[in-house]
């Protein structure tokens, strides 16, 4: 059964994505509010090592996407291992780990052309 939700989405004073809240029953998300920054290229952030002098990067202070949607899969992936295992949950994460992906490709993406953690296109 479907409750359906509530969402508020802000934009910052030039029309960016800037955070919001969405909420429905059983669950409450505080979406990222501004962009992380940037890595110098002297971080070694993928070893949890230190940011180097000049790193803008910050730690997120809400939910992605991503986040989110890894959250429902793991939700499904858990009645697979119950008696409700079936074709149709299979189906389910599929879709969503093929979102996931290419949610994932658009990062690796941006990383590439140095605009990840910014509101660059």
């Amino acid at each position: 059964m479907r409750h359906g939700c509530k969402s508020e989405h802000w934009i910052d004073v030039n029309g960016n994505p800037e955070g919001g809240t969405t909420f429905g029953t059983g669950f409450a998300i505080g979406w990222q509010h501004g962009p992380l920054g940037q890595h110098t290229a002297q971080c070694s952030p993928a070893l949890n090592g230190p940011c180097a002098p000049g790193c803008t990067r910050k730690e997120p202070n809400g939910a992605f996407v991503e986040d989110v949607i890894d959250a429902a899969a793991d939700r499904i992936r858990y009645y697979q291992t119950s008696r409700f295992a079936c074709e149709r949950n299979a189906k389910a994460l599929a879709h969503l780990d093929a979102a996931l992906a290419e949610l994932r490709s658009r990062t690796a993406d941006r990383e590439a052309r140095a605009v990840e953690g910014t509101h660059k296109e």
